[in-house]
């Protein structure tokens, strides 16, 4: 009984973790807090743009930029549940998370990461519809199938990490409480667990070929379908004027996926948490921070709608 009693007290849950960030000098850390200081005000001033832009324009009224809205409104969120704390970690100020904040931290960074998956391949699917149906784009894609689609999205992204979030509840960790990353990641609790993981890999292998495949399989099947029809339309201007509606969407997809299926589409997690932390930073802070640039640059119709805008009376 007294041995059974003391197995108990030796796998009771950490109640509290610290989170390492990145090693170096003060100057070091310096030097990336202000990087990332940047990078965050400079994310949510562009998303938050472009948000106004699509609200205060009537020429934005559309499916797409709904879904763009949609998007730039889960990127302002998305990069807020990890880089405030991580700006702390730099300062050297707050590095500890309690287990509760860990799990909420590590549930909101998955769940908007999980809907943009699923907005990212609707988004696709809207340009499959225009390109490929156009006559019949409006009547199919109206403001009830739209706002049907995006609710879809965040309900399934937000669903779906309820799975690994509950797992996690029950492993246990007894030994060190020093998470290797900027963030609380499923990867650090399952290295820092002190009981099976095989459930909680499993688990979010299972999630990441769902998600992450599942959703850049129709991804890519839409934009095989929308490359066909542009190369069967006669002119060369029509073609131009056909990519050049879904080359902003093209180019967010590409950035994302690349980082994302090195990070997550892979049957264990023991792998470096030094590239892994690297690679994150990509899809947690520079891909947020690029959306809005990429579709101001690249994207003829918000070009011209800022234009309006700063010529507004």
């Amino acid at each position: 009984m007294k041995k059974n009693n003391e197995l108990a007290q030796n796998e009771t849950i950490t109640m509290e973790f610290i989170l390492l960030g990145f090693p170096g000098s003060w100057y070091l850390q310096l030097f990336i807090f202000i990087l990332f200081l940047m990078m965050y005000i400079l994310t949510v001033l562009g998303n938050v743009v472009i948000i106004l832009l699509v609200i205060m324009q009537r020429c934005l009224h559309t499916p797409m930029y709904f879904f763009l809205c949609n998007l730039s409104f889960l990127e302002i969120w998305y990069t807020t549940a990890s880089v405030p704390k991580t700006l702390a970690i730099f300062l050297g100020k707050n590095r500890s998370i309690s287990f509760t904040g860990c799990i909420l931290q590590m549930y909101f960074v998955f769940a908007f990461g999980c809907t943009e998956y699923f907005l990212l391949s609707v988004m696709a699917y809207d340009r499959y519809l225009a390109i490929c149906y156009p006559l019949h784009y409006n009547t199919i894609m109206d403001i009830h199938l739209s706002s049907k689609l995006a609710g879809g999205c965040w309900l399934c992204g937000f669903i779906i990490i309820c799975i690994p979030a509950f797992l996690i509840t029950r492993l246990s960790f007894c030994g060190p409480n020093v998470i290797n990353h900027f963030y609380c990641n499923i990867d650090s609790w399952i290295v820092l667990s002190c009981t099976n993981t095989y459930d909680i890999e499993m688990a979010a292998f299972v999630i990441s070929i769902i998600v992450i495949l599942g959703s850049c399989i129709i991804t890519l099947l839409s934009y095989i379908y929308i490359i066909s029809t542009i190369l069967h339309i006669p002119s060369v201007k029509g073609q131009q004027k056909a990519f050049s509606t879904c080359s902003s969407h093209l180019a967010v997809v590409v950035i994302w996926y690349g980082s994302t299926i090195f990070l997550f589409v892979k049957p264990s997690k023991w792998t470096s948490l030094e590239m892994t932390k690297i690679v994150n930073i990509l899809n947690t802070i520079v891909t947020p921070l690029l959306n809005p640039f990429i579709y101001t640059l690249r994207n003829k119709e918000v070009k011209e709608a800022f234009r309006t805008s700063l010529h507004w009376d």
